[in-house]
């Protein structure tokens, strides 16, 4: 290139940094945005947990010492803030075309396609941030590389009591004995008993939201109700239901209610061929963020086509997926690759917390520094490849969520 990165001004890192900065989060990305950010002094993020947040100060007679006390099942935490990033590269083309003068609608083009391009970093960036939050609140942990050939593991240590799975006979959507209503307010008193808090907000997808809107009980006190059974199905419903989740959530007496239907994409090309008919081992690139029970797509590039397998499990250390049945067609490795699409909140489940408990968030994201300049937050960086010509754009962040008050949620799976 006959001039140097710099006589570019979308590629001036101040400029990369406050496109990033100004960059608002997808409002599909809903968990990370809501609880509040703070800057941790390391990589180590050190935090305390608890349950319970009833106490009351106790009499003391005048001129006796105060009682000393403490703050209920309190637990100590520490985990290493997880690192997450992506680069892409832009070749001498379309750098040059970025810079050509005389030719107004080739540089608009190429400019358009330069912050299309960086959003796609920005928001790739922004759902691993997302997908930490949906794993600790409702899984309560996950794993994540630290150091090459190293994972790490945090776990927020959900009490086993807040995580109910339905039996076959109560089930939402086939049960015969279901209580839909019921297990709800169970839920609520649950939280209710153990920490003291208020359910502010519950979520779940538009295939639960189903089961609530056509259940039968439900429907027989909305039709009893000020709202009216018609109101269900008037407003501002959801795309995939018609349903008005609203009318629901006052039903339940839920101030919030989230109706998440958001998925995440995992791609991975294949390190090893598939043999049509035979081959369930399935090597990739890195198969961390393969999950069971999730669809396997396998993407022949070349044709242009493509066949589904459903995840049986995954082998995280010699980076395999196993899927039940092997696809018919063949597979290149180096060549095609393996796609999984997966929901944030799945069709299992309906989730509910409180965000404050004694007027404090229950969680908080914490920030870490990265980088020679100890930088928080998302970060731009850029540089030139001479061979070929070109420059890599990288987009990274580092930190962590963590949850203070473990008894605050109340995880609900309501189908196998």
């Amino acid at each position: 290139m006959p001039r140097g990165l710099g006589d570019i001004p979308s590629l001036r890192l101040e400029r990369l940094q406050k496109f990033v900065t100004k960059f608002q989060t997808p409002p599909n990305l809903v968990l990370s945005s809501m609880f509040p950010s703070r800057q941790s002094d390391s990589s180590t993020i050190k935090w305390e947990s608890q349950e319970g947040s009833r106490g009351m100060s106790p009499f003391k007679p005048a001129g006796a010492p105060t009682q000393k006390t403490a703050p209920l099942g309190v637990a100590e935490h520490s985990a290493e803030a997880a690192f997450w990033g992506d680069k892409m590269f832009f070749d001498e083309e379309f750098l040059n075309n970025l810079r050509k003068e005389g030719t107004e609608s080739t540089y608009l083009s190429a400019e358009q396609r330069l912050s299309r391009e960086l959003a796609k970093l920005v928001i790739r960036a922004k759902r691993r941030r997302e997908w930490m939050f949906v794993k600790m609140l409702f899984s309560g942990s996950f794993d994540y590389d630290v150091k090459e050939g190293y994972k790490a593991s945090v776990d927020y240590s959900l009490p086993s009591a807040s995580s109910v799975s339905l039996g076959a006979t109560a089930r939402w959507n086939t049960g015969t004995n279901k209580d839909i209503l019921g297990d709800i307010i169970d839920g609520k008193n649950h939280i209710e008993d153990e920490c003291g808090g208020t359910v502010d907000y519950c979520i779940c997808n538009s295939t639960v939201l189903k089961y609530l809107a056509f259940d039968e009980t439900i429907q027989n006190l909305l039709s009893k109700s000020t709202f009216g059974s018609g109101d269900l199905f008037k407003g501002n419903v959801d795309k995939l239901t018609g349903v008005n989740p609203k009318v629901i959530a006052a039903l339940l007496d839920i101030p919030n209610i989230i109706v998440y239907n958001e998925r995440f994409e995992v791609r991975e090309w294949l390190t090893g061929a598939v043999t049509g008919g035979s081959t369930t081992s399935i090597s990739v690139a890195d198969a961390s963020d393969f999950e069971a029970g999730a669809t396997l797509r396998f993407v022949d590039v070349s044709a242009g086509t493509y066949e589904e397998e459903t995840i049986a499990s995954v082998d995280v250390e010699a980076s395999t997926v196993t899927v039940s049945s092997a696809p018919t067609a063949s597979f290149k490795a180096a060549e095609d690759y393996v796609t999984m699409r997966k929901k944030y909140i799945g069709d299992t489940k309906f989730s509910m917390w409180c965000s404050r408990i004694d007027g404090e968030p229950i969680s908080e994201y914490w920030e870490a520094p990265f980088g020679l300049d100890r930088h928080y937050g998302l970060k731009s960086d850029r540089w030139e490849d001479k061979d070929p010509d070109g420059v890599w754009i990288r987009i990274e962040d580092k930190g962590l969520p963590v949850l203070y008050q473990r008894d605050a949620v109340y995880n609900l799976t309501v189908e196998a």
